[in-house]
């Protein structure tokens, strides 16, 4: 529970503010924040698997947003500027395994299964 609400205050203030972000680091920022929804939502996972454990939920934080960054920066540095896509598929893929999960627990929870 304590995740939704910091994700939801998260979304709002990042609604409310007016930040401008220089379009050289957007591929960056777009990946980091896959990443991120990617652990969110593995913690999310986790806590209704009841496995949950904050030191491994924000070190796969980091890890997950730090490896998304250092994807993208590898391939501007050899000139492949489209290897960013490769994070993009990976985190993508996890994402809507881990909803998929999530979903299924849930409806087990509330007896809808």
């Amino acid at each position: 529970m304590v995740l939704l609400l910091a994700l939801a205050l998260g979304v709002a203030l990042g609604l409310l503010t007016d930040i401008a972000i220089p379009a050289a680091v957007l591929t960056y920022v777009g990946v980091a924040v896959l990443a991120a929804f990617d652990s969110v939502l593995g913690g999310i996972r986790a806590s209704l698997e009841h496995t949950f454990d904050d030191k491994v939920f924000a070190f796969g934080f980091l890890t997950n947003t730090l490896l998304a960054a250092l994807i993208v920066f590898i391939g501007d540095r050899i000139g492949v500027r489209e290897l960013y896509l490769a994070a993009v598929v990976a985190f993508g893929i996890r994402l809507f395994d881990n909803l998929g999960i999530v979903r299924r627990l849930l409806f087990q929870r509330k007896g809808w299964e």
